[in-house]
């Protein structure tokens, strides 16, 4: 048999192999030298030939391969005993198979996938497969993958199961894709998919995550008109929607509208209407609607909003006593219920007892986070105790917790009040090589504090300082840079940053040039405003709604000066109609 192996082709070897297993004398695979002269493509054949009488021989001598010739199937092979799995419904073990070659054959690969599914030409079987292709990758938050999956299915006729659009659509959503979840369910009913209660939840729960509220209002009157009947999941996504939006009326209605449709509120309904009335300090509401809860026990998040929310309005005492009513219901505080009850006690410079509670959540084995720590650095960062803020960062590391952009801001904060230029400088560097990017904030405190110095060289030189430490300079540094300067009518510092910056190759924005026309309009410089302004719209550089809040809010004690300069602004045509129109609104309410 040894020397026939040699003889013989392909297709007679895969007769012979095909013999030898149908007949059980597996182990004459081992005495010959057929088993080691088995090539991936007759693996393959002989998958095949063996699956046209059902899959439970094809499986086992699948099996029997790997564990007796050390055989390495190969993705083709794979892909065959995962599609005769399938056939004769052994779902599961085809689904685990699947997963297997999933991530190490690159499967989302239009190419692999093309190839695969050439090999077998039954529809059904491949939908059904490059489904629970989609459900893996998305549970495995590999959505890229997911929708590369889907995306071949959609371009080769294969129309997706309703379950794997559901679960691709839930992974975009939960990390907030909202613009890619709309464009998936597009073409999801374009090939034909069908949207069920479940697909309805989970495009809402987008529109709650991205605020919109226009959006889910017309889809839950797209599921009622198309006799979708909502669930419990869909009313308290809409009540957590609008109490996010601070829309109660409309909150209050959905649940008054549910109890109407015989769905009874949860505990998660009231815990979405309270935290509602306590994010606004609404305490007198959230208070009535928690007395009012039937038919749901009142748990840890209910009582940690409540608490909170009165820390928040300055009610302490209210706060402890709920915490005191928490645990006489057998509650015990978790580490955001202390992080609120710590907050207020910083904030009161109550530190002795803040510390007091932090050996007493060390006590009860609650395990501190960033927001604990956070708290901390910044309450003795505001009483300028850095030597204790520091020991706090100590800690954080020693417990595994890494430094977030709040950590590193509130602690250049405390080190630039004091004037401790190293310290705050090596935090800045030490943010920056996190891959943190310091917001406007942090880099005004560093000028602050150079400018009490009288130090105007180093404000100008702290650009060349961070790129020679390696770090990439942008047009946000310097845009930071120059809004303090003109901010602290430091016009020519301002200026001489402008300049570095253009000789960069980086060119200003509007807030830039926003910032110096304001500094030399105020400063009675008129021509050189001027020449921002017309700058700025032969660049087509415009005034955002947001850069005209900002800016109005910061120089709101300049009064009359100000009005004049939007004047301005206005005339040159540097704020579009529908801008100017939010503006008057805005003027009007004020």
């Amino acid at each position: 048999m040894a020397s026939l192996v040699f003889l013989c082709g392909e297709t007679r070897l895969t007769q012979i192999v095909c013999g030898v297993v149908v007949k059980g004398h597996w182990n004459n695979l081992l005495k010959s030298n057929i088993g080691s002269n088995l090539t991936s493509t007759t693996v393959n054949q002989v998958l095949l030939n063996l699956s046209q009488d059902g899959c439970r021989v094809s499986w086992a001598f699948f099996q029997w391969l790997e564990s007796n010739l050390n055989h390495k199937h190969s993705l083709q092979s794979t892909w065959t005993m995962v599609h005769t799995l399938t056939k004769h419904k052994h779902f599961k073990i085809a689904q685990n198979l699947l997963e297997k070659i999933a991530v190490r054959d690159y499967l989302s690969s239009p190419s692999v996938l093309t190839s695969l599914v050439m090999t077998h030409d039954d529809p059904d079987l491949n939908s059904q497969i490059l489904s629970w292709l989609v459900i893996f990758y998305a549970n495995s938050r590999m959505t890229q993958e997911a929708i590369q999956v889907f995306e071949h299915m959609r371009m080769h006729g294969f129309k997706p199961h309703l379950h794997a659009c559901t679960v691709l659509l839930s992974s975009l959503a939960k990390v907030r894709l909202t613009d890619m979840v709309w464009k998936v369910y597009k073409k999801m009913v374009r090939v034909g998919v069908v949207s069920n209660i479940h697909i309805f939840n989970v495009l809402i729960h987008a529109c709650c995550k991205s605020g919109d509220v226009e959006k889910a209002e017309s889809l839950l009157n797209e599921m009622e008109s198309g006799l979708i009947f909502p669930d419990l999941f869909t009313f308290n996504t809409m009540i957590s929607l609008y109490c996010k939006k601070g829309m109660h009326y409309e909150a209050l209605g959905i649940q008054d509208r549910m109890e109407r449709g015989g769905i009874p509120p949860d505990i998660v309904t009231y815990n979405s209407l309270i935290y509602g009335f306590c994010r606004e300090g609404r305490m007198r509401e959230a208070l009535r609607l928690f007395r009012e809860i039937k038919g749901a026990t009142p748990n840890l998040v209910t009582y940690t909003t409540l608490i909170d929310g009165y820390c928040r309005v300055n009610d302490l005492e209210e706060a402890l006593r709920f915490r005191e009513e928490m645990e006489m219901k057998g509650l015990c505080p978790g580490v955001v219920t202390y992080n609120a009850i710590l907050r207020k006690l910083c904030e009161e410079g109550r530190i002795r007892d803040a510390n007091k509670l932090l050996n007493e959540m060390s006590d009860r084995k609650v395990e501190p986070d960033n927001v604990t720590c956070n708290t901390l650095i910044n309450a003795y960062s505001k009483l300028g105790d850095m030597v204790s803020a520091m020991k706090v960062k100590k800690k954080m590391l020693e417990a595994a917790l890494k430094p977030d952009q709040f950590t590193f801001k509130a602690l250049i904060h405390g080190f630039c009040k004091l004037h401790e230029v190293n310290s705050a400088k090596e935090l800045l560097f030490e943010m920056l090589d996190a891959g943190f990017s310091p917001c406007y904030s942090t880099y005004s405190w560093l000028v602050d504090m150079y400018c009490d110095q009288g130090n105007k060289e180093a404000v100008i030189g702290l650009p060349d300082e961070l790129s020679r430490k390696g770090l990439c300079v942008d047009i946000s540094v310097y845009r930071a840079l120059i809004r303090r300067l003109c901010k602290l009518d430091k016009i020519v510092s301002a200026e001489t940053i402008f300049t570095l910056m253009q000789a960069k190759g980086l060119k200003g924005d509007s807030v830039v040039y926003t910032s110096l026309a304001y500094a030399y309009f105020k400063s009675g410089k008129a021509i050189a405003s001027s020449d921002m302004l017309d700058e700025m719209a032969k660049r087509r550089l415009m005034i955002t709604l947001k850069i005209y809040r900002c800016f109005s809010a910061s120089y709101a004690g300049d009064g009359s000066i100000l009005g004049l300069f939007w004047g301005h602004v206005i005339e040159r045509g540097l704020i579009s109609k529908n801008i100017l129109k939010h503006i008057q609104e805005l003027d009007v309410n004020s």
